[in-house]
């Protein structure tokens, strides 16, 4: 599993609210996260690096060795990190109403669990096709269920960035969970709303298809998103995954 990051302040915030990271455990299993932090002055900021830093240094840690351990483990994670988000935010008025966004990627070998809670999201792109693996729990995607407005009408909708669910706004941490069962050369894109507000699917997944590397990929897409305006902070992680197996020595 190769995997490679890149964030950018974008082109009108004054500082970068998004975090992210990519860890291993001791038996070998991947999660990569992406936090998008919302709330005023540093509140952001300090909300989505405690789920990542925390999380990350906790993950690398465990001895678990199943997806299905690792969910429960996650779950309990992400309490404990929404209940410290709430007590930091009550405790100093500076952080008051301070929240973040999450999307991660768990992976045991060619099986993985897509997790999110906001409006970050998870994407595949398998046989050059992207697909959104992930649901925005926001406003306007209540609106789109609901057949409100078309999707084509949410992308310009004045409401599209409220969200409706987020760690350290109350006390519902549930993320919602989708398990994917990776082939050789699928990538998983995980990014915040930075690129999706400013880079439409197509343009995504003809930057993920190109003969280059992940890094690369995640560059162009970051470049792109500014290009197109950069009004938020922009994150973006690409996991590609090889199935061959080196022989034994």
């Amino acid at each position: 599993m190769q995997i490679a990051y890149q964030s950018s302040t974008g082109k009108v915030r004054d500082k970068n609210e998004d975090a992210v990271g990519k860890f291993e455990n001791k038996q070998g299993l991947i999660l990569a996260l992406i936090t998008d932090g919302i709330g005023g002055n540093n509140a952001g900021e300090v909300a989505s690096k405690m789920v990542v830093t925390h999380i990350g240094s906790s993950f690398e840690k465990t001895d678990i060795n199943s997806l299905s351990d690792i969910k429960s483990w996650f779950t309990e994670k992400l309490a404990q990190e929404n209940a410290a988000i709430i007590n930091q935010s009550n405790s100093d008025r500076r952080l008051k109403g301070m929240g973040t966004t999450m999307v991660a990627a768990l992976i045991d070998g060619d099986e993985s669990l897509i997790a999110n809670i906001g409006d970050s999201r998870g994407y595949v792109l398998s046989g050059g096709k992207l697909t959104q693996i992930t649901e925005d729990h926001s406003y306007v995607n209540e609106l789109v269920k609901h057949g409100d407005i078309t999707p084509d009408q949410a992308k310009n909708n004045p409401y599209k960035n409220i969200i409706t669910k987020s760690l350290g706004i109350n006390d519902d941490s549930s993320a919602d969970f989708k398990a994917y069962s990776i082939q050789k050369n699928d990538q998983i894109l995980l990014c915040t709303d930075g690129l999706t507000n400013m880079v439409d699917d197509p343009d995504i997944e003809e930057i993920l298809s190109m003969d280059e590397d992940i890094q690369a990929k995640c560059n162009l897409l970051v470049s792109l998103a500014n290009k197109n305006g950069g009004l938020d902070n922009i994150t973006v992680l690409v996991a590609r995954y090889d199935s061959e197996v080196m022989p034994d020595e």
